[in-house]
């Protein structure tokens, strides 16, 4: 008998996932490429329980499914509707809502909004790799004008700032480290962070604000004026503000209202998003299912941060 072609579109995805024979032997081929492990005893020998879609372990003869250990576990979701959500949180082009996903898989706003941040969870990408050439650093601020807030308002709103650095865009590369800061202070700001994120020796491209002021002359740093240029030569900071810009399209057209304790899911989001933005939707959706293993997420310690 022919095998199904692999979907390449969400319509296929859905149709391809909703047999949860197929859903189920196509996670475990890409979770265990050479055979299925039960990841309490290491076993390998196992028997396969086709009518409850489980495996037994032949050493300490417990029985797990492919869900174990995984964004999945314990979900009385089945694979054909996680499939799907899968699909759609790793290739909508701004991100998707809680309710949209509610909609879109028959299941409550609640029951969307736990699975939509698990699956955030294993969209987490990072590298304690520094940059060693030459990178753009930028920083961005993520809430409303304080200015314009009530006293009462402004003492609990936990704003803050996204600083960011990724090499120069017209060459090729990835944004390589996003991370959101509560309440931005000289302690937090972009040169606090050069040391951790870039080589000495590296150039490093900043624009004027207050936040890149301080950078070690260990570096090569140049600045452009936005007050009256973007571009210098090969000077600019536009591939990372590009990515700013993605981001706060995300939180003020599909997020709408985020938590700040959740803001930096949705940096990690956007990040797995720019930096596969070049790779088909079966591929973003083959990498993203491929990083759910060894991530769990209760709906206590979702509620708790």
């Amino acid at each position: 008998m022919r095998e199904p072609e692999l979907p390449g579109t969400l319509l296929q995805a859905v149709r391809y996932f909703s047999n949860l024979d197929v859903a189920t032997e196509f996670f475990a081929q890409l979770r265990w490429p050479d055979g299925p492990v039960w990841p309490r005893c290491g076993g390998r020998g196992h028997y396969y329980l086709a009518a409850r879609r489980l495996w037994k372990c032949k050493s300490c003869k417990r029985q797990f499914s492919a869900k174990v250990g995984s964004i999945f576990e314990d979900s009385p979701l089945g694979l054909d509707k996680w499939r799907p959500a899968v699909w759609l949180t790793a290739n909508t082009k701004n991100g998707i809502s809680s309710h949209e996903l509610a909609r879109s898989l028959g299941i409550t706003q609640k029951s969307a909004w736990f699975m939509l941040h698990r699956i955030l969870l294993a969209m987490r990408t990072g590298s304690f790799a520094k940059f060693d050439g030459t990178a753009e650093m930028d920083e961005t601020y993520i809430g409303g004008e304080v200015a314009n807030m009530h006293q009462s308002v402004r003492d609990r709103q936990q704003t803050g700032a996204g600083t960011s650095a990724r090499p120069p865009s017209k060459e090729p590369g990835t944004v390589r480290r996003a991370q959101f800061t509560p309440r931005l202070s000289e302690k937090t700001h972009l040169a606090a962070n050069e040391a951790r994120w870039v080589e000495p020796g590296s150039t490093a491209y900043t624009d004027d604000s207050r936040a890149c002021y301080g950078l070690s002359p260990k570096f090569d740093h140049s600045s452009v004026r936005h007050g009256s240029e973007y571009v210098r030569g090969q000077i600019h900071t536009n591939g990372i503000e590009n990515f700013w810009s993605l981001l706060k399209r995300g939180l003020h057209g599909t997020y709408v209202s985020v938590d700040p304790a959740h803001l930096f899911r949705y940096v990690d989001e956007r990040l797995f998003a720019y930096n596969l933005q070049d790779l088909s939707d079966l591929g973003r959706f083959t990498i993203l299912l491929g990083n759910v293993a060894g991530n769990r997420l209760t709906y206590t310690e979702l509620r708790s941060q």
